[in-house]
């Protein structure tokens, strides 16, 4: 008999604590247009204005960032900060749940780059 699979039960069964399906809300939210870029520009200049990261982006439609700005809030990333002043002044920054986030990708970009790197080469 062979031993299960790390990610299976003593019966053979997926083990929903350890099996990588509980990251598919997390990924559908990182993979959508310009997310990730978010995390990103918003970690590295935090706070940042709704404005800096527009301009940051260059080409994203106001509609699709202030969607991720929006969606990434709501999933305990990012706080919003909207200043009573006019015009009216709002600042994003990361949680601490979006900066242990962001530490985490960190090793991911890397390898992807150093794997672009390689592939460059052949």
């Amino acid at each position: 008999m062979t031993d299960p699979a790390p990610d299976a039960d003593d019966r053979g069964e997926p083990d929903r604590e350890r099996c990588y399906c509980r990251l598919n809300p997390l990924f559908d939210l990182l993979s959508r247009r310009h997310a990730m870029g978010v995390v990103c520009i918003v970690g590295a200049a935090q706070p940042v204005r709704y404005s800096e990261i527009e301009a940051t982006f260059g080409e994203v439609s106001s509609s699709t960032l202030s969607a991720r700005l929006d969606e990434l809030t709501e999933a305990g990333l990012l706080d919003r900060e909207q200043r009573e002043t006019i015009p009216p002044h709002v600042e994003y920054a990361l949680t601490d749940d979006g900066e242990r986030l962001r530490e985490r990708l960190e090793p991911v970009r890397r390898w992807t780059a150093d794997r672009s790197e390689r592939s460059d080469g052949r």
